[in-house]
């Protein structure tokens, strides 16, 4: 008895370094995790990136500013028409153009409609991450209205590709007022039934709350914005702060918490949702007339010079640097880009905390991982 006891105490003292991923259902898209384990407790992790990595910030230097745009795209695939803006706002504070109302109202609902989706695919795959499989089902079923919308309208459904310099492609499809506000009726009609389904659930609570806490100095430090950060007090709204587009015309609220757990990280996402959808309600009715674009050369050149601009992305602050010599081609471009700030305090989150919380708290974080390789 008394050698039993010996050997259990030597494996409980024993260190194990397991793999999770690079396979895409653990870990939200293609990334290794080294996870160091005392029996079930996690000891550290580290994160090994580069899996899904293109080149995008090297390959921007050869491209004129129309194509760099689609190459955002396929960073954050759940931001795509705000990653979009995003270039097309740098490159338009470059040239000092001023787009006409209609473009700023028609970025500003498409960039809503973009963040309900992001939001909704969240909120299924977070459930189905704890062992929840029907908010997959229910969450894509009302995904595919906002798609069904951007597809009409852009010829996309995730790569929408729809900003430009100067405006969007094309005008709105006539039946895009319509088409929203159906939507806006339904998710309000079921967004109750996902509270029941798993805000309100005993066993997600008790593997959500306390779990993972992230201190309002921490957030700061580590830069993590987006609902991530908000959910630890920290107001970081890019809509908020500087506004762009149509924000200065719309009321809404920032969304914050103190508490700073995995349960409030996902608490912010779904009171987000609704903060989306008030600002979608201001602005469906008032979409001015004019033009959808202003025309610009086809050659575009910006002056020499540094330019800067952030957006609010669905995962916190998106920002594009560009550095231009007067070439139609940038000297560099460089992205910040939120989930690569956000993965930076996984291994603060996770330390101490059971193999099983790992799970909760990196779901909660809702990454997008070849916005992190790039």
């Amino acid at each position: 008895m008394e050698e039993m006891r010996k050997d259990i105490t030597t494996d409980e003292q024993q260190e194990y370094t397991i793999n999770i991923g690079p396979q895409h259902p653990s870990t939200h898209g293609v990334m290794r995790l080294v996870v160091s384990l005392n029996g079930e407790t996690v000891k550290n992790v580290e994160p090994h990136l580069g899996y899904i990595h293109r080149g995008i910030e090297k390959i921007s230097e050869s491209l004129t500013y129309p194509q760099i745009i689609h190459l955002t795209d396929r960073m954050d695939y759940l931001s795509a028409h705000i990653n979009n803006e995003a270039v097309c706002l740098a490159v338009e504070k470059a040239l000092e153009i001023d787009v006409p109302d209609r473009v700023k109202v028609i970025r500003t609902l498409m960039a809503e409609l973009t963040r309900i989706q992001s939001h909704e695919l969240f909120w299924a795959s977070y459930g189905m991450d704890l062992g929840g499989q029907t908010c997959y089902f229910y969450g894509l079923r009302d995904r595919e209205m906002v798609l069904d919308i951007f597809e009409e309208t852009t010829g996309g459904r995730m790569i929408v590709s729809y900003n430009c310099p100067g405006g969007v492609m094309h005008d709105l499809h006539p039946n895009f007022r319509k088409r929203v506000k159906e939507f806006l009726k339904h998710f309000r009609k079921v967004l109750p039934e996902y509270d029941d389904i798993l805000t309100n659930n005993v066993i997600f609570r008790q593997r959500t709350k306390g779990i993972g806490q992230l201190t309002l100095k921490d957030a700061v430090s580590y830069g993590v914005t987006g609902p991530s950060g908000r959910a630890s007090g920290f107001s970081c709204d890019v809509r908020k702060h500087e506004p762009y587009s149509a924000y200065d015309r719309v009321k809404f609220n920032e969304i914050l918490f103190s508490e700073g757990d995995a349960y409030h990280r996902y608490l912010a996402r779904m009171e987000e949702m609704r903060e989306s959808m008030n600002i979608i309600d201001q602005l469906i009715d008032n979409i001015p007339e004019g033009p959808y674009a202003v025309k610009m050369k086809p050659v575009i050149k910006l002056p020499e010079g540094e330019y800067y601009q952030r957006v609010e992305t669905p995962r916190g602050e998106l920002g594009v640097f560009i550095i231009s010599d007067g070439n139609k081609t940038p000297y560099r471009v460089h992205f910040r880009t939120p989930n690569f700030a956000n993965l930076s305090v996984l291994n603060h989150l996770v330390k101490g905390f059971k193999i099983a919380d790992l799970i909760s708290i990196f779901g909660s974080l809702d990454f997008v991982i070849p916005d992190i390789d790039r």
